[in-house]
């Protein structure tokens, strides 16, 4: 598979239920490939292997992923933690069997770079800043798709 990452999580840790006091880590991230195809991917394992391979690439990056597990996703589980994805399936990452690599998106196909811009929800699906003030009492409790642009940057 190959994409361009449009999200990334940072690494987190866990207990691990099998081997009591020690600990598994992940994180997970996003790759498109398309304006309507995207997927998330997740990766567990030793923290060496996971925050090496979180450090190898960044948003914005293009990826080659080989050799990862397709599994159906959890849609009501998982989509409380990672982006919602049109797809019914995500991609796992295995130590012993996946491989990313990173390439420079002006190597890879041309068409990759632009989705990065690309929003991942539907754009009748937001709500300004200005409805939130508006009917914020009415929005309490809701949780909302907001779209919204930075206009400045300081201390």
């Amino acid at each position: 598979v190959i994409g361009v990452v449009i999200g990334k999580t940072d690494v987190r840790s866990f207990p691990d239920r099998k081997n009591i006091g020690s600990e598994r880590f992940t994180f997970n991230f996003t790759i498109r490939d398309s304006p309507t195809h995207f997927v998330n991917v997740q990766s567990w394992g030793r923290e060496e292997y996971i925050r090496s391979l979180s450090e190898s690439f960044r948003v914005g990056d293009c990826v080659t992923i080989e050799n990862p597990l397709i599994q159906s996703k959890e849609a009501e589980r998982e989509e409380k933690f990672n982006p919602v994805t049109p797809s019914c399936y995500k991609l796992l990452l295995s130590e012993n069997h996946s491989v990313v690599r990173t390439s420079p998106c002006y190597e890879a196909d041309t068409r990759l770079l632009p989705l990065l811009h690309l929003p991942v929800k539907d754009p009748q699906d937001y709500y300004s800043l200005g409805d939130i003030v508006a009917n914020g009492q009415s929005l309490n409790g809701r949780i909302l798709n907001v779209l919204a642009a930075v206009m400045s940057v300081s201390q």
